[in-house]
């Protein structure tokens, strides 16, 4: 009787303890994705909106290189926080706008930005409480991502097998140390996005015959495999790890 009553006291506890203003992170975050979609704000990002307003946006660009690069940053590392679609769009404009190698750092910076903001508001505001009510099960998996975060979320950035969104958020729920998930995130998406990048850089030709551009060109073997060698080594130190772990 009294071990339940403990149990039932601790549980009633722990629910208390919870504070429920910690969760204001993510309320900004999902009604900032709201009123994207509730503005008709994703009409804009689109190759027709890009195609449309190309004259516009390199005049800007030319007359205050430094503050449209800024604004850039800004806007992207908005799209990633709020989760919303777009963000192949604008990496697209980016390489568009400051060509492979310029647009593709801004992206990267603004992506790692936006991603960084989304994994500490998961982590403020449901992190250490999901991991308090994890099974055993979790905790072990919890263990085992951390032990090896780095490798795990290289691999993870490097090849799509997930929704972006969702690789921003489930290293929050795991534990994963700030500073392993921003370097993971910023080296992570650099080969993909100076791909995209790349062929933003070729819009102009491309509005100009009429076509569209390429967007398959990930899956082409010569920037495919490269990739996928990328990932590949990234797992080394786990597999070196299990192997030393069997030896022994």
């Amino acid at each position: 009787m009294t071990e339940n009553g403990a149990d039932t006291k601790s549980g009633k506890t722990e629910n208390q303890g919870f504070n429920w203003i910690r969760l204001w992170p993510l309320a900004v975050l999902i009604a900032g994705a709201i009123a994207f979609f509730g503005f008709g704000i994703n009409d804009y990002i689109t190759l027709d909106a890009l195609r449309d307003n190309r004259e516009a946006l390199q005049t800007l660009v030319s007359e205050n290189l430094l503050r449209a690069a800024l604004v850039y940053i800004v806007i992207y590392a908005v799209l990633v926080a709020f989760s919303v679609p777009g963000a192949l769009i604008a990496t697209l404009t980016g390489g568009f706008l400051f060509g492979t190698l310029y647009g593709g750092l801004y992206t990267v910076v603004g992506a790692t930005i936006g991603a960084t903001i989304v994994f500490l508001a998961a982590k403020t505001a449901l992190g250490d409480l999901l991991r308090a009510k994890a099974g055993p099960g979790i905790r072990k998996m919890e263990e085992g991502f951390k032990k090896n975060a780095f490798s795990y979320l290289m691999v993870l950035r490097l090849v799509p097998l997930f929704p972006f969104f969702l690789v921003n958020l489930a290293p929050a729920f795991l534990g994963v140390p700030l500073r392993t998930y921003v370097i993971a995130t910023f080296f992570g998406i650099i080969p993909g996005t100076f791909v995209f990048a790349s062929v933003g850089n070729g819009l102009g030709a491309v509005f100009d015959s009429g076509q569209d551009p390429n967007l398959g060109i990930i899956f082409q073997p010569e920037v495919l495999f490269p990739i996928l060698g990328l990932a590949a080594l990234s797992l080394v130190p786990v597999i070196y790890q299990r192997i030393s772990k069997n030896k022994s």
